[in-house]
């Protein structure tokens, strides 16, 4: 008899999986141990890793603290902040760009390739080689016992192709990635939101490179994500360059305007800015201290707390901008808001503390290291999906409108942004034309009203519609959003049952910035865009309304009286006409009285149709 040999794997390994939080700034890994996350770190050092890369002439690249210390020695070669190109063409980090000290190039199909000592290297290598070190030190804290299954934390604003990206970073790293989960909702886990019977709870996310501010709530720990919203532009990175200009603008002032652009003055001035911005987190004065040998510049001076503040107090306010904007969203005011949570190291700047505190009328959570608290929300996941005992539930939502391109160039909106996910959401549609046997679809995302202003995510076609008079086709189309963000849009046609689909990633190569100009520009437009959509609406509706007059001139004219029949004509040719021009007020009276003469038509092709139906049959009979 033959015996299969099955290997159960029940060892230690399997039975953990690492949280860890890849940050612009520093990364580091926690894990569930002992009833509770725990951070690791190894014996007598910091858990935090530098995101930072160096690539020696020969040997193998350096990661961490020991490649932060080459930055302002070999800045060419020394790469940090590799989070704000994930997922992202040049386009989209030109700013970011034009303050680093190494060049980047594009592929063709997009990718960002950071040059170095003649190599390219894409983020999701670089990324890769940052979780390499993070899981390297993160199994020695283990004791040499090794794992693979991570779950790691993303901003919730990355759009689709930036967590896609996270993901290939992991695989090129060889770690199984569990899930992806949002840095907001891991950081509620890490206090044990979860546990509350109910409540709204915002988390004010302010890390090294990014801003978002999400607002949950939470019933019988259920998580659902509310709303979302946040600054691309706006961390600790944004801090520290206000400091810098402090440096630049003097140094400038005294050695000339050449050396502010050495890649080396850079990476110094950058390096001393934050660890003066670090001091007056508990100190009232700092002092900001540039040197740079190899350029023989020995910059000093003394920075107070408060002109500290009083530099960066837009940054602050900018990011009670966001904060307005998502509870707006969420239709929520601070006093309904039960817990704040403050995650992110820039959280500790004394200023944005006071300022959080202030606009939600409580003390926000600080129990927690801000820069460790989304790592141990992470390994509190990862312990719940390898058979912890913990029962929860993620709700997140879709930051932007997906909707169809309508006759006109208007869009009908089908899945609202802000919806949660899953979702879905059927529309009706019928066609335009005579004998209309296809229907082109564009699929857009956006805010504004009319589909050049939005985001194009997609075309289908569904065809072997039966030839029909126009507006006779019943179309329905459904919008279906699944748990991962997938879209996928299917349309069927109701009297033959002809179906066409077609998947989509709606979030798929839109950026943060994108997301965020996508909103403020819809707040800023809202009046224009309303006149626009309602000036392709009449126009649409019009041309519908003299494309089934004109088919019945001849019954207008033969069952009509005469002058129902020049009024007829004349409110048709002042339709035409109007509807060649962009007034909202005289495309709705050219419409509306349009309307009133084809009145005395619609009565008579009524009339006709009863009177042809009737024919022939008793009383009884009807």
């Amino acid at each position: 008899m033959a015996y299969i040999e099955l290997n159960v794997l029940n060892n230690s390994a399997s039975q953990l999986a690492l949280g860890i939080d890849l940050g612009t700034t520093n990364s580091l890994a926690a894990v569930w141990r002992d009833g509770r996350p725990t951070v690791l770190r190894p014996e007598g050092k910091s858990a935090l890793i530098p995101s930072v890369i160096h690539f020696p002439r020969d040997g193998a690249p350096i990661v961490g603290r020991e490649a932060r210390d080459h930055a302002v020695v070999d800045p060419k070669h020394t790469v940090f902040s590799i989070k704000r190109f994930m997922g992202r063409g040049l386009k989209d980090v030109a700013q970011e760009l034009a303050s680093l000290p190494y060049s980047a190039t594009e592929t063709e199909r997009g990718l960002i390739q950071l040059e170095i000592h003649g190599k390219k290297y894409t983020p999701e290598e670089l990324s890769a080689l940052i979780l390499m070190k993070v899981h390297d030190v993160a199994c020695k804290a283990l004791g040499g016992l090794e794992t693979t299954n991570v779950v790691i934390t993303v901003p919730a604003y990355f759009d689709d192709t930036q967590r896609q990206a996270t993901r290939d970073a992991a695989r090129l790293a060889g770690l199984d990635v569990l899930r992806i989960i949002n840095e907001p909702t891991a950081a509620s886990l890490a206090y044990g939101l979860d546990q509350r019977d109910k409540g709204n709870v915002v988390v004010f996310d302010l890390g090294g490179g990014t801003f978002d501010v999400t607002v949950l709530s939470i019933e019988d720990s259920v998580f659902r994500v509310l709303s979302t919203a946040g600054d691309t532009h706006l961390g600790g990175d944004d801090f520290d360059q206000k400091l810098a200009s402090l440096a630049r603008a003097d140094v400038a002032a005294k050695h000339g305007p050449g050396i502010v652009d050495d890649p080396g003055f850079q990476q110094a001035v950058r390096m001393a800015a934050e660890h003066t911005k670090i001091a007056l987190t508990t100190d009232p004065d700092a002092d900001f201290h540039v040197h740079v040998p190899e350029l023989r510049l020995n910059w000093r001076r003394r920075v107070t707390r408060a002109e500290f503040d009083a530099l960066t107090r837009d940054l602050v306010e900018r990011a009670m901008d966001a904060c307005r904007r998502a509870l707006s969203d969420a239709k929520l005011d601070p006093k309904t808001i039960d817990e704040v949570v403050l995650v992110g190291g820039s959280s500790r700047i004394p200023a944005v503390r006071a300022r959080v505190a202030e606009f939600f009328g409580k003390t926000p959570h600080t129990e927690l290291n801000p820069e460790e608290v989304v790592a141990l929300g992470a390994a509190v996941q990862a312990h719940i999906l390898i058979g912890g005992k913990r029962d929860m539930l993620l709700m997140d939502v879709t930051p932007l409108s997906l909707g169809l391109e309508t006759m006109g160039g208007a869009v009908s909106k089908i899945i609202q942004r802000n919806s949660t996910i899953p979702c879905e959401a059927t529309e009706g549609f019928t066609t335009y034309a005579d004998n209309q046997t296809g229907i082109d679809f564009h699929i857009v995302q956006g805010e504004r009203e009319l589909a050049v202003d939005c985001r194009s995510l997609g075309r289908f076609k569904l065809t072997g519609i039966p030839p029909m008079p126009a507006g006779m086709a019943r179309v329905s189309v459904k919008f279906h959003i699944n748990a991962d963000g997938v879209l996928t849009v299917g349309a069927r046609e109701q009297s033959t049952g002809a179906t066409a689909r077609v998947e989509i990633q709606p979030m798929h190569g839109l950026t943060d910035a994108e997301v965020e100009t996508m909103l403020l520009k819809s707040y800023e437009h809202a009046q224009e865009d309303f006149d626009a959509r309602r000036v392709a609406d009449l126009r649409t509706e019009i041309g519908i309304m003299v494309h089934a007059t004109e088919k019945n001139m001849n019954a207008a004219r033969a069952g009509l009286d005469k002058e129902s029949v020049l009024d007829l004509e004349d409110a048709m040719a002042a339709a035409k006409a109007a509807a060649k021009a962009a007034d909202v007020k005289q495309l709705q009276k050219a419409r509306d009285e349009f309307e009133r003469a084809t009145m005395p038509l619609a009565a008579l092709l009524m009339n006709n149709v009863a009177s042809k139906a009737l024919r022939g049959k008793s009383l009884g009979e009807v």
